[in-house]
């Protein structure tokens, strides 16, 4: 087993700037997961791990066995390095105080568009048009996961789904989520092209989104809480929807909004569909 106990190790300098620079993620196609839950749900999300590294004062290493067993019956191409780390190198790398001991280095997907595939003929999709906040976009992917949606799309995105901000936000959800990235105009072209009704949560010309019928193939579409979504979406949805205030405020946050919007459709669909 290797073992790594200087922060001035060129691999560690190395994992520090895959953790920090979305630019060196998109050049090596490598990204930095921490915690046994993460790495566990990479894993059943078919990501290929590189290497596992743990700092056996908190991650004995009897404790990989599990998530070395899963790697194996995943029947990954390349065997995956174990490296034993220093408390001094854990410290650089980890990005949460509170964590099991454990990282992994994995291989990105493209998350392409052009790549997805719909499994249902009424597919539940959620499309979020250029968030802003990692951690918004981890609490998103959180309420798909939970509403079991069909897909979630990203347009226009202002950061890598691999941020470890999504990472951790998201508890691991960016990994077993179907999730596509696009333009906006991509992305209306393919709803389009598989007739895909689009509702966008929008205050212009909207009706409450009680009202609408969502056990349709459907589109629910949130935008940022600044500035809410382009005028291209406006115009090209089916019905533009809003969510009754009753307080001072007209808006609430992205995350609570779209949970809302998308179980009144798993309600309409029933739970158990």
């Amino acid at each position: 087993m290797k073992h790594i106990l200087s922060t001035q190790n060129s691999l560690v300098k190395q994992l520090v700037q895959l953790r920090d620079k979305s630019r060196e993620r998109r050049k090596t196609g490598k990204f930095l997961i921490e915690g046994e839950r993460e790495i566990t749900l990479a894993i059943k999300g078919g990501y290929q791990l590189e290497t596992l590294l743990f700092y056996p004062d908190l991650c004995p290493s009897e404790h990989l066995k599990p998530l070395i067993e899963r790697i194996r019956l995943k029947s990954f191409d390349t065997p995956v390095d174990t490296i034993e780390i220093s408390k001094e190198v854990y410290q650089k790398l980890a990005y949460r105080d509170t964590t099991e001991g454990v990282l992994a280095v994995a291989t990105s997907k493209s998350n392409s568009l052009d790549d997805l595939k719909l499994e249902t003929k009424h597919p539940l999709i959620l499309v979020a048009e250029a968030p802003e906040k990692p951690g918004n976009i981890g609490a998103l992917l959180r309420t798909a996961d939970a509403a079991n949606a069909d897909a979630v799309i990203i347009a226009n995105p202002k950061t890598d789904l691999y941020n470890p901000n999504i990472i951790r936000s998201s508890v691991g959800c960016v990994f077993t989520n179907t999730i596509a990235v696009g333009t906006t105009e991509n992305i209306i072209t393919f709803l389009k092209a598989h007739n895909i009704a689009v509702y966008c949560a929008a205050l212009q010309a909207s009706v409450e989104y009680h009202t609408q019928d969502f056990t349709k193939p459907t589109a629910i579409v949130v935008g940022t809480e600044a500035t809410g979504l382009s005028d291209i979406w406006l115009k090209c949805a089916t019905q533009n929807i809003v969510i009754p205030m009753q307080g001072e405020i007209d808006s609430m946050n992205v995350s609570v909004a779209a949970g809302i919007l998308i179980f009144e459709a798993k309600r309409q669909r029933g739970f158990n569909n």
